[in-house]
């Protein structure tokens, strides 16, 4: 890809002329983003709670997840494509797929990592097991829910570049015009504010994680 002064001169020249197209994109990504993750935060952690109590459950749900994460994603994508149709709601039911693993992973590992005095305790003051998982199991394990969240959504977020070939908007479609158009201005455009996206979750969910750690 080309990435003289020129293009770089270029790109200065495209993006504030573009910039409310390009934010419109933005936004079409982080939404498409945000409902996959909030999709599989609602699936994930009760699934995640199986695995911590059953563990033959527990095995055959983290089995399930880990085939579809190494699933490639544009075969993905096709599949879903073929049995929902084209368009967003489809890249939200990919994206959510592709989250699942991380958020059932580390919900399971964190509820094991629970100090068993600290349950015991629990119970000793009468609490049922639902308050104990309400009330002390799972704010203990947040953080590695977090950690967890963090992976999902960079993973996410690198997706979601390619909802273009769904039917989907978002970032990927201005890194696809860029490659039908061999356009390497507007393949940087796309680009780079997704790569920025991913960092940024990375590092905002990393400093969370941290905080959390602290109490």
């Amino acid at each position: 890809m080309d990435s003289s002064p020129n293009t770089l001169m270029q790109l200065l020249d495209y993006v504030p002329n573009n910039a409310g197209h390009l934010l419109e994109l933005t936004l079409q990504h982080i939404l498409m983003v945000l409902c996959g993750i909030g999709l599989a935060l609602v699936i994930g952690i009760p699934l995640g709670i199986i695995c911590a109590r059953h563990k033959n459950w527990g095995s055959f749900i983290l089995s399930t997840a880990n085939v579809i994460q190494v699933f490639p994603s544009i075969a993905l994508l096709a599949i879903l494509m073929i049995i929902f149709g084209l368009g967003f709601y489809t890249v939200v039911i990919g994206l959510f797929l592709y989250s699942l693993l991380p958020i059932i992973r580390n919900t399971s590992v964190g509820l094991k990592q629970v100090d068993p005095n600290v349950t015991n305790a629990g119970r000793g003051m009468g609490m049922s097991s639902m308050q104990l998982l309400l009330k002390v199991q799972m704010p203990l394990s947040i953080p590695f829910l977090l950690a967890g969240l963090r992976v999902a959504a960079v993973i996410a977020i690198g997706v979601a570049t390619m909802a273009p070939l769904i039917g989907g908007d978002g970032l990927g479609r201005e890194i696809y015009s860029g490659i039908n158009l061999r356009n390497p201005v507007r393949i940087y455009a796309g680009a780079i504010p997704a790569a920025m996206l991913a960092i940024a979750a990375d590092i905002g969910l990393g400093g969370l994680q941290k905080k959390l750690k602290m109490f």
